[in-house]
């Protein structure tokens, strides 16, 4: 049985995908700056016997594993590759050796793992009928997304998926479990990058100023209106400000002041919307109070929305590998991700894979600089994923 045989494949390579998930680990890349990374990946895969690999965006590879009547249908998997600006607190043998870059958001396992289902698919490849394409991509986290340029180079394209499949550590979720989700799941995300302008001088002579920190203030709370009085209720938002810079002192104002923060949502209509209302109240208190505002919403990804259909078989199939009680069903997370361009083209299904061991102290949430997993997950990961390649390839 094919399951079985996935699965007794999953075990036995467990120690070297654990292996090369530790490599990875050790060796970070920002994104985009994968070149270390995807050399790994392209020789791990031609070791496995993969020799349709071809170079995308610059970092980035696709390579076919081609079953019996490889033109009867096309699956593919997708693992990203690129680290964090973060410096690891960890003490493991496997730490990050490049100062100030950590894979803290787990993409050393999403590689590790599709490297490990790539292994296990290649050696049952005459027991499925079809085609299972591995997608590596760089850069997804850094606008404009490397998903999207992998796209733009043509990955979903000879032979076009019929569906795409992705994986995401999860470490609120126990490590055994793994996490689905079908419809709507994650926002979009914009970035948000404002300049007010004033008249700078002596705190001591306010008469004579047009303070941009106080614009500021009024600006910050009053852009929250557009969560609370122009957003449906129905539409789940978030807007947050992380950064406000006035370069000034006790007694002196600044001329200008600067703010950062995050737009998210699950509506595009509504998306362009708050994009419009958002410039017109920050304009309308600028200018109100005397001042000036540069306001640059800087579109990042759209949101994700998992296919009912595709999501509905990919948590069956796992369902049937894990056992029910294995398989939780998922909130929306206003988290983003570039897998969401993969599903503005074909269906997808983007599920979670848990991380999380209280007992061994594995509890650090993603981006932080004390993430990590229980490696037990990567048997899981990458069994998981070759099992619901090889699922979805059985329906027309």
């Amino acid at each position: 049985m094919l399951k079985d045989k996935i699965r007794a494949l999953a075990q036995q390579n467990k120690s070297e995908t654990i292996g090369i998930r530790r490599h990875l680990h050790a060796h970070p890349e920002l994104s985009f700056l994968e070149f270390e990374t995807v050399a790994f990946v392209e020789e791990k895969l031609r070791s496995f016997g993969i020799d349709k690999i071809e170079k995308k965006a610059n970092t980035g590879l696709v390579a076919l594993i081609e079953g019996k009547n490889p033109g009867n249908k096309t699956v593919a998997l997708r693992g990203d590759m690129d680290a964090l600006p973060i410096i690891e607190q960890n003490e493991v043998s496997y730490k990050s050796t490049k100062p100030g870059i950590m894979h803290a958001c787990g993409h050393d396992v999403h590689t590790a793992s599709l490297l490990g289902a790539a292994k296990i698919l290649h050696e049952i490849r005459d027991g499925f009928e079809g085609t299972v394409k591995l997608i590596f991509q760089p850069g997804e986290e850094l606008i404009p997304g490397g998903a999207s340029l992998m796209i733009k180079d043509k990955a979903l394209e000879n032979p076009k998926p019929s569906g795409i499949i992705g994986q995401h550590v999860m470490p609120l979720i126990p490590v055994g479990k793994v996490g689905f989700r079908k419809g709507m799941y994650m926002a979009s995300a914009d970035e948000l990058y404002i300049t007010v302008k004033g008249k700078g001088g002596h705190g001591a002579m306010p008469e004579t100023l047009i303070d941009p920190v106080l614009i500021a203030s009024h600006m910050i709370v009053a852009l929250q209106q557009v969560i609370s009085r122009n957003a449906s209720p129905k539409i789940p938002s978030v807007l947050s400000f992380g950064r406000v810079e006035a370069l000034g002192a006790t007694n002196i104002i600044p001329n200008e002041v600067k703010i950062q923060g995050t737009f998210r949502t699950l509506n595009e209509e509504w998306r362009a919307k708050a994009h419009q209302h958002m410039v017109q109240i920050a304009k309308g208190i600028a200018e109100g109070m005397g001042g000036e505002v540069d306001f640059e919403v800087r579109k990042g990804y759209p949101f994700l929305k998992n296919a009912e259909e595709l999501t509905t078989r990919a948590q069956d199939a796992a369902v049937d590998y894990l056992g029910q009680e294995n398989v939780v069903d998922l909130d929306i997370w206003m988290a983003a991700e570039d897998f969401s361009y993969y599903t503005q083209e074909i269906d997808g299904c983007f599920y979670r894979l848990g991380t999380r061991n209280e007992a061994k102290g594995i509890i650090s949430g993603v981006h932080t600089p004390t993430f990590d997993i229980d490696e037990d997950a990567l048997e899981i990961g990458a069994g998981l994923m070759a099992y619901i390649a090889v699922n979805e390839l059985r329906y027309e």
